[in-house]
């Protein structure tokens, strides 16, 4: 059923002209199972509540388009809310240098929502109770649902909670994407006072270790 504005319509009724009040007109057409696709270019006047049902998008690319609200003070790049999508992903931990294999418990799980091109990540990470073979280099996390893309030196970092694992003492643990734009990994630094960061050794991990963290950054799409 379609509410426009005061008037309500069977979508099962409607063939030919959209009978819209103040001035919208629209031609849609049946699909003989009680849905109507609006074509052309429909104009709607007035507020539309949809009783049942969803409001499909059915072209890639396209969503809601926000040009008529006023842009802040910087450098707008896009008002066109094109993407929604929520789910799980699976993590991985390795070493970029040796990926080595760290099995993951039972226990793990990892969400994720993005809303338009931003995509916000978080995950509990236990480690099983035996590591078939350690790796070496930096800790690694991949598997991220989605690419991301960020200027060069300029990396989306967010909260990171780590338990067992053996980082650098006296430093604060923070959560670091990747170090080139497009790279779908994160690394996880310790910031070191009045020193330059470094970051958390695949060495550094161990059996029943834990990593917890929340994470937002841009998809490349």
């Amino acid at each position: 059923m379609l509410k426009v504005a005061n008037s309500v319509i069977n979508a099962s009724q409607i063939t030919g002209v959209l009978p819209v009040v103040n001035g919208g007109t629209g031609v849609t057409t049946s699909t003989g199972t009680g849905n109507t696709v609006l074509s052309a270019t429909p104009t709607l006047s007035g507020d539309v509540t949809l009783s049942t049902g969803n409001l499909v998008i059915g072209t890639a690319g396209k969503g809601i388009d926000f040009t008529a609200t006023s842009s802040g003070s910087g450098t707008m790049t896009s008002e066109l809310l094109a993407d929604y999508e929520e789910g799980t992903w699976t993590p991985t931990i390795r070493g970029d240098g040796t990926a080595g294999t760290y099995e993951l418990n039972a226990a793990t799980g990892a969400n994720y929502t993005k809303i338009g091109r931003q995509v916000t990540i978080s995950a509990f990470i236990r480690l099983a109770a035996v590591i078939t073979a350690g790796g070496t280099g930096d800790m690694q996390i991949t598997g991220v649902p989605f690419s991301g893309v960020w200027p060069t030196n300029d990396y989306p970092q967010g909260a990171v909670r780590l338990g067992g694992v053996n980082f650098t003492a006296g430093s604060l643990s923070i959560l670091f994407a990747g170090e080139a734009s497009g790279q779908s990994s994160l690394y996880i630094t310790s910031t070191q006072v009045n020193a330059g960061a470094v970051f958390v050794p695949i060495s550094g991990l161990s059996a029943n270790d834990l990593i917890g963290f929340s994470f937002t950054y841009t998809a490349s799409a």
